[in-house]
C-alpha cells in the first residue's frame, strides 16, 4: 500500500465503516449532542498554550536515527506545577525548564515534566527537550500514522500526522486548537534535501552534511507540521510562471517525475487565484507541493505544504480534483482550524465544496450538478451518521466530506450566491489564524445573511436522514 497513513482526503476504509452508536451521536433527529467529548482524550494538555516550537533535528537515513532538540515557548493557562507533552516511541535524555534541569517521566506516549516552581498563568516559560531514537509510525484507529520512510532504498522520510501522528517525531501539545509558530533546523547528509513548512531561510553544507532551516510564523496546529527528506528535484514557480498565483509555489518531486508534475500542476496558480477571489487573501507566505517517492492512498494536508504520492501525478491531470482540495485546506482547515476533531466537516466539507467550485470555474460540472449527484449517492447509503459529531471511527468517512459540501450548497441555494460567498469570505477573515466549531459557523452565517439559517443547515449537520435541497 505504500506509505501508511490517514490523510485529509476522503478514504473509504473498512475500518471506518463501523456504525456510530446512539451514545456517540446523541438523541433525537435535530438535537445536538448534550456535550462534546474529545475523540482523543489521551492527547493534548489544557494546562498550557504553545507559542513557538524550535526543532533542531539531525536525521541519518542510513541508520534511520533521529536526534532532536525541541525548544518550546509556552504560557500556562492557570497556576500549574507540571507540564504534559505528547511524545511516542522515542527516548528523552534531558528536559530543561527555563534553562534549568527538571525531573520528568516519559511513559505511554506522555512526557510529564515537574516544574521547579509554580508556573503562573500568562507568564511565558521555555522547555528544552533533548530526545532521540528511531522514529516510526504510531497506531491510531485509522492505521499507522506519523513518521514513515519512502523510496526504494527507504532513505527518504514522510510525515502524515492527521489526526494524532505528530508525537511520532517531536514532543508537542497534540491538540488541533493549540497553534504556534515553527522553526525547523534539519541536518541530513550532503546531497539530501529537507522540506518543511514555511519559508527556507538558510541552507548550508559542511563536513558531509547539509542543514536546512525553515521558519513559519503560523500559527499552526502540530498535526499540520511537516518534514520530508530525501532526494528531490526542486523548483519555485513565480506569479509569471503560473498564471497569477498570489504567492510563490515551491515544488519538489523525484527527478523521474518532473515532466508529469509540471503538467499536472500547471493550473495550480489558477486554483490559488480562484480561491483567493472567492475566499479572500491567501493566508500564508508561500505555498508548496511535494511529491514523495511512494504510493499514497491519498494526499497529505499540511500547512503551506501539500503532499502527494507519485501515483497522483499521472501526466493527465487525472488527480487535479485532489490538487484543488488540498489547496483549499490552506484557508479551511489550516488558517481556520478545528476547535476539536468532531467539527472536521468544517475542514473537509469546505474543501470538497471547493473542488466543486473549481469544476464549475472550468466550465465542467457545476456545483449544483455535483451536489445533487452526491445527494443521490448519499441516499443510497446507510443513514447512521451525523456529520457535526460523526464519532471517532467515522472521522474520515466519505459522507463527512460529501454531506458537508452538500450542507454548504444547501446554504447557497437558500440565500443566493452573493450572500453565500460573503459568508465564506468573512468566515475566513474573522477567524484567520484561529480555531472554530460548528455552532460558531451557524452563528456567523446567521449574522452575515441576517436570517435564520439553522433550518437549512441543521438537517444536514445534525440529522441522520439525508434532507432535500430547497430553494
Amino acid at each position: 500500500m505504500g506509505a501508511r497513513h490517514t490523510c485529509s482526503r476522503r478514504v473509504l476504509l473498512a475500518a471506518l465503516a463501523i456504525p456510530v452508536t446512539a451514545a456517540a451521536v446523541g438523541g433525537g433527529s435535530r438535537r445536538r449532542p448534550a456535550r462534546e467529548e474529545h475523540y482523543f482524550p489521551r492527547h493534548g494538555s489544557y494546562g498550557h498554550h504553545t507559542l513557538a516550537y524550535h526543532l533542531e533535528l539531525d536525521y541519518d537515513p542510513r541508520g534511520h536515527r533521529l536526534d532532536g532538540r525541541a525548544r518550546i515557548e509556552a504560557t500556562a493557562n492557570g497556576a500549574i506545577d507540571s507540564v504534559e507533552l505528547d511524545l511516542a516511541k522515542l527516548t528523552v535524555d534531558e528536559v530543561l525548564l527555563d534553562d534549568r534541569p527538571v525531573p520528568f517521566r516519559h511513559r505511554d506516549g506522555k512526557l510529564r515534566i515537574t516544574a521547579d516552581r509554580t508556573l503562573e498563568p500568562g507568564r511565558p516559560f521555555t522547555l528544552d527537550v533533548r530526545y532521540g531514537g528511531r522514529p516510526r509510525p504510531v497506531h491510531s484507529p485509522y492505521g499507522p500514522i506519523g513518521w514513515d520512510r519512502t523510496g526504494d532504498e527507504h532513505d527518504g522520510t514522510l510525515v502524515a500526522s492527521q489526526p494524532v501522528g505528530a508525537p511520532s517525531w517531536f514532543p508537542c501539545n497534540d491538540r488541533p486548537d493549540d497553534k504556534a509558530a515553527y522553526t525547523f533546523e534539519v541536518t541530513v547528509p550532503a546531497g539530501y534535501d529537507a522540506l518543511a513548512n514555511g519559508s527556507l531561510v538558510d541552507h548550508r553544507e559542511a563536513d558531509g552534511s547539509a542543514r536546512w532551516t525553515y521558519h513559519h510564523p503560523g500559527p499552526m496546529a502540530c498535526y499540520l507540521a511537516a518534514l520530508y527528506t530525501g532526494r528531490f528535484h526542486r523548483e519555485t514557480w513565480t506569479e509569471e510562471d503560473i498564471s497569477g498565483a498570489p504567492v510563490p509555489v515551491h515544488v519538489a518531486c523525484p527527478a523521474g517525475a518532473v515532466d508529469r508534475v509540471r503538467h499536472d500542476l500547471a493550473r495550480q496558480g489558477r486554483i490559488l487565484r480562484l480561491y483567493t477571489d472567492l475566499f479572500g487573501p491567501y493566508p500564508f507566505e508561500s505555498y508548496g507541493v511535494t511529491v514523495v517517492d511512494a504510493e499514497l492512498s491519498a494526499p497529505v494536508e499540511n500547512q503551506t505544504l501539500s503532499v502527494f504520492g507519485r501515483n497522483h501525478m499521472d501526466g493527465r491531470r487525472g488527480w487535479e480534483t485532489l490538487v484543488a482540495h488540498e489547496t483549499a485546506h490552506q484557508w479551511f482547515g489550516n488558517s481556520v482550524s478545528l476547535a476539536d476533531w468532531q467539527h472536521i466537516w468544517l475542514n473537509e466539507g469546505f474543501a470538497t465544496y471547493a473542488e466543486w467550485l473549481w469544476s464549475e470555474h472550468l466550465g465542467e460540472d457545476d456545483a449544483d450538478t455535483l451536489a445533487r449527484r452526491s445527494r443521490t449517492d448519499l441516499t443510497a447509503r446507510r443513514q447512521n451518521l451525523r456529520i457535526a459529531d460523526p464519532g471517532r471511527r467515522h472521522l474520515f468517512d466519505d459522507r463527512v466530506y460529501v454531506r458537508g459540501a452538500c450542507a454548504l450548497h444547501a446554504l447557497r441555494l437558500a440565500v443566493g450566491d452573493e450572500p453565500f460567498f460573503r459568508v465564506l469570505r468573512t468566515w475566513h477573515e474573522t477567524r484567520r489564524g484561529g480555531s472554530a466549531d460548528t455552532p460558531g459557523f451557524l452563528t456567523h452565517a446567521r449574522r452575515v445573511v441576517a436570517r435564520d439559517v439553522e433550518g437549512v443547515l441543521a438537517p444536514w449537520l445534525y440529522e441522520k436522514r439525508v434532507p432535500e435541497f430547497r430553494r
